[in-house]
């Protein structure tokens, strides 16, 4: 396995050479047989993409909540598409394996509570069928090397469906970065704020998935039958990805660069207990509850080729959305939060520019060329172009642009979070999962502008 991805690596930079991008392949496979596990509100959000898609037959659908799963299969019904075969109905958690087992499947979206990844992950992989997983690779350390042994032994695609990456603004950042606008790259943040609290509890009501009460686990609904238990378990950067992601391509992380020290911060936990004393009152059950996690979770890790990344968590507390992306480099920076570049020689002295000039000069490729086919997509059309990843490449049988890697480095950020919480905020060796690869593999996301 080591060998096959020196090949790939070596194959990246011989085409990168000779003016060729990375993942240009002709397609081997024209259509492909798809599976989705996990058919909650997730699920249906990347099935939407994947029944529009005409060279996509979803030929199995697994949950075992049967209205989540009865939803899935009215959508493929709407979609005009034959009714995939469906799994779970009886409430058997160990559904998803006969799924595995049906004939012909070329691969499997994982789209369930973030405790099942590595395990169903592992088993798709172990059947040789490609694995396309929501954010969150494992729990625990060791489930991040058992995800990666597997895929290294099996040779079975995988990709982590991070869906920023493709963010419209933060790919005109990745084209600057690369154009060298901002210099050489030395400071870099991003992160998770988004008030959760109407997720994390409801009602639950099926006709209320978010918000509407302060039950959980469960009495809770959706996303609040399993997501809350995290909060009240676990302290550390639970949801790293959406921050982590784009500027770990900025950074070529893996790519001749990597993470090399971890440490974090937890702040005091207030804001879910006084939700439920604010909507259940002081004598609801839930209001008893100790809640683990800090409101504020800060992270920061340090790179082989010197730049430091600060990630916030930031779910419990009332606040707009914002990912809280900076890019700052020895010529100036971008800020994702009010919109807005500088950049020295171009701007006004200690003034920013609107950064919306810069981003339609430095839209990528990807965006040009399928914005038509995004409009509409979830998450502003980034769920367009996360699927499109991985149908694409998996038809051409080409590297995935995010890899097993970068799946379980990122989504690692957690337990090493946590275990530096637990040990009083000590700073921690970050693995090296590539086993010295990432010296000499070159970077191949977004250079591509079919996927």
């Amino acid at each position: 396995m080591l060998r096959r991805q020196f090949l790939l690596s070596s194959s990246a930079a011989a085409l990168a050479a000779s003016g060729l991008t990375p993942l240009a392949r002709a397609a081997v496979r024209p259509r492909l047989r798809l599976a989705m596990i996990g058919t909650g509100m997730r699920g249906q959000v990347l099935l939407r993409e994947l029944l529009r898609r005409d060279d996509v037959d979803m030929v199995a659908l697994c949950d075992i909540e049967p209205i989540m799963l009865g939803r899935a299969m009215a959508m493929a019904e709407k979609a005009g598409k034959p009714a995939p075969k469906a799994y779970g109905q009886n409430g058997d958690t160990q559904a998803w394996r006969k799924l595995l087992e049906q004939p012909g499947l070329d691969g499997v979206i994982i789209a369930t509570p973030w405790e099942w990844h590595a395990e169903m992950a592992i088993g798709a992989m172990q059947a040789k069928v490609a694995v396309g997983c929501e954010v969150v690779a494992g729990i625990t350390l060791q489930d991040h090397w058992d995800v990666l042994n597997t895929q290294l032994k099996t040779g079975t695609p995988y990709m982590l469906l991070e869906n920023v990456c493709y963010r419209r603004d933060v790919m005109a950042a990745l084209q600057m970065v690369r154009a060298g606008l901002f210099g050489e790259l030395v400071h870099l943040q991003g992160g998770y704020q988004h008030d959760l609290r109407a997720v994390k509890f409801n009602s639950g009501d099926p006709a209320k998935p978010y918000g509407g009460g302060v039950e959980f686990g469960a009495k809770g609904w959706s996303e609040a039958r399993w997501r809350t238990e995290h909060s009240v378990q676990r302290n550390g950067e639970l949801y790293p990805s959406h921050g982590i992601g784009p500027c770990a391509m900025y950074t070529n992380i893996h790519r001749g660069n990597r993470f090399t020290r971890i440490n974090a911060f937890a702040s005091k936990a207030r804001g879910l207990h006084e939700y439920v004393e604010n909507l259940g009152g002081k004598k609801h059950p839930n209001a008893a509850v100790k809640f683990k996690l800090g409101d504020i979770v800060t992270t920061t890790l340090s790179c082989e080729n010197g730049e430091t990344i600060l990630l916030q968590h930031d779910t419990s507390l009332p606040r707009p959305y914002s990912l809280g992306f900076r890019v700052q480099g020895s010529k100036g920076l971008w800020m994702d939060l009010n919109q807005s570049i500088h950049i020295e020689g171009r701007s006004k002295p200690h003034e920013w520019e609107a950064f919306k000039t810069y981003q339609d000069r430095y839209d990528h490729p990807l965006w040009k060329k399928y914005e038509g086919a995004a409009a509409g997509a979830g998450h502003g059309g980034m769920d367009f172009f996360v699927i499109h990843a991985f149908v694409e490449a998996l038809k051409a049988d080409a590297p995935m642009p995010i890899d097993i890697y970068d799946a379980v480095a990122w989504s690692a950020i957690t337990p090493l979070s946590e275990q530096s919480i637990a040990q009083g905020f000590q700073t921690l060796d970050f693995p090296d999962f590539t086993g010295g690869l990432w010296k000499t593999r070159k970077p191949i996301f977004a250079f591509d502008d079919r996927y």
